[in-house]
């Protein structure tokens, strides 16, 4: 009776030390925290938060050693860290201003042709999105993206009115099959005396596409352009991924 005591005591007592101390630990006999759990932890009921301000989200901080503490977190501060670290992989843009040409590619849709833009002229991207050969942009993944390009013919205005305008265009490649998603044509201006042809457009957009899809950009009914006044001229585009 009496070792039973004993042991009981000195049960409590090692207990009594070891809160004290302020390190306890489950699962292992050398705690290295005020509550140090070598294993796994479930969490059965928790109430919820209805909004996130004033609230501190617990976060696991893995260390070299393969141990991982708990710290707390500012919901901003993960907010913050998004915003600024998170890299898009879709966003490619790129400028020409100069020594365009109209590439052959193939009987498409308006008798569209793409602008040759090269890869060394790209603004900010991956290389391996574009394609010189075709002039093409891959599109690495199904989504809606944000789809700029405008495109300046010669000065931006020329004397007449074109009987059969061009217009600047996007066309969508799927899986060999072209499609123009979108167009702008040259407007013309009848002043009496004097007609002229606007011949600047702009696209900027919103488009679904699939992972594969290829995007290019040019003009339709380029048979009436002037091939000099072609060379002078000047376009860029733009696209990114925004959402699923």
């Amino acid at each position: 009776m009496k070792t039973k005591i004993y042991s009981l005591l000195l049960a409590t007592m090692s207990t009594l030390a070891f809160s004290q101390s302020g390190w306890v630990g489950i699962g292992t006999p050398n705690p290295q925290a005020s509550l140090d759990v070598n294993g796994t932890m479930k969490i059965r009921q928790t109430p919820a938060a209805p909004t996130l301000p004033g609230y501190q989200v617990l976060a696991v901080n893995q260390n070299t050693g393969g141990d991982a503490q708990v710290v707390q977190v500012s919901p901003q501060v993960i907010s913050e860290y998004v915003i600024n670290s998170g890299i898009n992989t879709s966003v490619y843009s790129a400028k020409k201003t100069s020594g365009i040409t109209l590439i052959n590619i193939g009987i498409l849709p308006n008798g569209f042709r793409p602008v040759n833009f090269l890869v060394a002229e790209k603004t900010t991207g991956t290389s391996s999105l574009f394609s010189d050969s075709d002039g093409s942009y891959t599109a690495p993944s199904a989504g809606i993206y944000a789809i700029g390009f405008t495109f300046r013919y010669g000065t931006g205005l020329q004397s007449g009115v074109l009987t059969t305008p061009p217009s600047i265009a996007i066309l969508r490649n799927r899986a060999g099959t072209g499609t123009i998603i979108d167009t702008r044509e040259f407007s013309g201006i009848n002043l009496g005396l004097v007609s002229l042809t606007i011949s600047e457009g702009s696209i900027n957009s919103l488009y679904p596409l699939q992972a594969g899809d290829k995007i290019s950009f040019g003009l339709t009914n380029n048979s009436v352009l002037d091939l000099g006044l072609l060379g002078s001229s000047t376009g860029s585009f733009y696209i990114y991924k925004v959402s699923n």
